[in-house]
């Protein structure tokens, strides 16, 4: 449903839940209440229709859906939780029938042990967490291998029904990646800006403050790392282009890490102007462009990157040979930049997938 099609008046009050942005800030709030809502109509059911057991559906959203906030890690874990609930199921009850049948506890120790002994030696690489839950489910369904053929069965379908109803909840408001990854990627690029103007302007490199925002430059790397899996998943961005923007904001900070030790000190006044004089289209062109990028993954308007801003200049006179280092970097700052600009606006038709559609029309 777009907004343009709903009433003014609605549509204002709407707004705080279908703008992506304001769900990005409010994440936590809002995943928390739909697994709160989630449980309810997991436990009214169950007990509505007096399923034996029906507390394992709850157990089941709360495994699916109670520690991923983003849709796509949701669809992915709740796919794998059915299959590791569909293959232990049926070995679960086939240690059952065959305790009922052969009434040898010993063995049936032993089948349940080397089971899971299985399931364990896969739960280390890909598709771990299948493997882990298949063993869980085993012993869900068959206990120790005492529960009887009945429970076990309704065990399953309550699982199943847990399963269900996490990933029909995970389309109630959804929480997408690929808005973490946009805005987090924006923040980390206004905060490259910040750092950058800092270096040019002759700031203290060695301050608490600067240390302080290269370190949270580093964290954020890694938070954009940890989202680029479910982001491929959603909009079907393919990982190798993820990898190379990723590359390029690491070269970013690192080339902002070695420009602050090469600069010369900031009480040299000399050297200052004469970096400031030489490089300032080349300063100036930086800061648009990382601002520039930062406001078209916040705002959605992708056509923002299709202008290439203003170009650098000629190479700047050898009056200062000791700042040459300085130059040859901070035009490799340039041109990494300008690849990672192309790269957003070749890949922007994807990550800007639903913008239209939560952004305010005018009435």
């Amino acid at each position: 449903m777009t907004t343009h099609r709903l009433p003014p008046l609605l549509r204002r009050a709407l707004r705080p839940l279908l703008d992506p942005y304001r769900r990005f800030r409010h994440a936590r709030l809002i995943h928390a209440l739909r697994v709160a809502v989630g449980l309810v109509a997991t436990i009214l059911l169950t007990t509505g229709i007096h399923l034996p057991h029906g507390e394992w559906a709850s157990v089941t959203m709360l495994i699916v859906i109670g520690g991923l906030q983003h849709h796509g890690n949701i669809r992915r874990k709740a796919t794998e939780r059915a299959y590791g609930t569909l293959i232990g199921a049926v070995i679960g009850l086939a240690i059952v029938a065959q305790q009922n049948y052969l009434e040898m506890p010993l063995l049936t120790y032993v089948l349940m042990s080397s089971a899971c002994g299985f399931f364990a030696y896969h739960a280390i690489g890909k598709g771990g967490y299948t493997a882990l839950l298949s063993a869980i489910t085993v012993f869900i369904v068959a206990g120790h291998g005492d529960n009887p053929m009945s429970d076990g069965l309704w065990r399953t379908v309550d699982i199943l029904i847990g399963n269900v109803l996490a990933l029909a909840f995970s389309f109630a408001l959804p929480l997408y990646a690929v808005y973490s990854w946009r805005y987090n990627l924006a923040s980390t690029l206004r905060e490259c800006a910040a750092v950058h103007g800092r270096i040019v302007a002759g700031a203290v490199v060695t301050s608490d403050e600067h240390l302080k925002r290269m370190r949270g430059l580093s964290a954020s790397l890694v938070q954009l790392r940890n989202l680029m899996a479910s982001v491929s998943k959603e909009v079907h961005i393919s990982q190798t282009e993820l990898d190379a923007l990723q590359r390029n904001l690491r070269l970013c900070i690192s080339l902002l890490e070695i420009l602050a030790d090469t600069r010369p000190p900031g009480d040299d006044a000399a050297a200052m102007e004469a970096l400031k004089r030489s490089l300032q289209v080349e300063h100036r062109y930086v800061r648009r462009q990382l601002v520039a990028m930062a406001r078209a993954l916040r705002d959605g308007h992708a056509e923002r990157l299709q202008r290439s801003g203003e170009l650098y200049g000629e190479l700047a006179r050898n009056d200062y040979p000791a700042l040459d280092g300085y130059r040859a970097l901070t035009r490799q700052l340039v041109a990494n930049v300008d690849d990672m600009r192309q790269r957003l606006a070749h890949t922007a038709p994807r990550w800007t997938f639903a913008q239209r559609e939560t952004q305010e029309q005018p009435e």
